[in-house]
């Protein structure tokens, strides 16, 4: 079986890669990246796949079996990337899509669903058989904000009090690791999420714990937060989808108890505590 995971360079797509090639050997992964020397390091093959150049798709899929097809991040046109790769899968003789949706996509007040759900059709009208991995906030999404919360003495958002039940990227890489090398899944939409939920005023309480500091997490409106997050230096599409999300998260966006991630990995999902000594440490 010959597994290619798309974004390969990316976070998740490395950790995808590591995963698989606990479960398969490292001949039958193929890393596809815009640029494969970044993907170079993987100990795997790689090739040059562009979502918005359809050539490069057809040559990177030939004899792939099972696609993980990883959410582009270019908000605005992921539908039209992801239909090209959809439509070179299936040009292709790709047997399987697995995607990377968002949680409760069908549902979800978050600005990012209406694209995630675009490709859910497009992955249902094509034929080809598929498994719709709706991942949920990676931890480390928030995480990331340590370094400035502890410079600036305090955690900012616009989540209120909505409950977050993230998990640690590496969780949802092995789910999908388990989702590619397994059998059963096809026609599959799963909920992945995390075992236990946050607010993040639990999330700056924990951070205060582990540094012996008081770390406070201060709620801004929507505005407020997304004009903070441009003078620390984001790029406005991002300050924008990031207040977005913690709005989505104050009305639950980011909320869920099926417990399906952990059941897909069969083992507890990697607690908040341990994601944020990681960053810490």
């Amino acid at each position: 079986m010959t597994i290619a995971i798309t974004g390969a360079s990316g976070h998740l797509g490395r950790l995808v890669i590591a995963k698989l090639k606990e479960k398969v050997p490292a001949a039958d992964v193929i890393a596809l990246a815009r640029t494969p020397a970044k993907a170079a390091d993987l100990g795997v093959a790689g090739r040059e796949a562009d979502y918005t150049k359809p050539e490069t798709l057809a040559r990177a899929l030939a004899g792939v079996e099972t696609l993980l097809l990883v959410s582009s991040s270019e908000i605005g046109q992921r539908a039209a990337q992801h239909r090209n790769v959809i439509d070179a899968a299936k040009a292709s003789g790709v047997k399987r899509i697995v995607y990377t949706s968002v949680l409760h996509a069908d549902t979800s007040p978050l600005g990012l669903a209406a694209e995630h759900l675009a490709t859910e059709a497009d992955l249902k009208a094509s034929g080809v058989p598929f498994t719709i991995l709706r991942n949920g906030w990676y931890t480390e999404n928030y995480t990331a904000a340590i370094p400035g919360a502890l410079a600036t003495g305090a955690f900012i958002g616009s989540a209120g009090d909505g409950k977050i039940s993230s998990a640690a990227r590496a969780d949802y890489a092995e789910a999908a690791a388990v989702v590619l090398t397994g059998s059963g899944h096809e026609g599959k939409t799963y909920e992945l999420a995390g075992d236990s939920f946050y607010t993040l005023a639990d999330l700056a309480a924990e951070v205060s714990r582990q540094t012996g500091r008081t770390i406070p997490y201060k709620n801004l409106p929507e505005a407020d937060y997304a004009a903070a997050l441009l003078s620390a230096g984001l790029p406005e599409f991002v300050a924008k989808l990031l207040a977005d999300s913690d709005i989505g998260a104050a009305k639950g966006a980011l909320f869920d108890t099926g417990h399906q991630l952990s059941g897909l990995i069969g083992r507890p999902t990697v607690p908040l505590a341990t994601t944020i000594a990681a960053a810490l440490g």
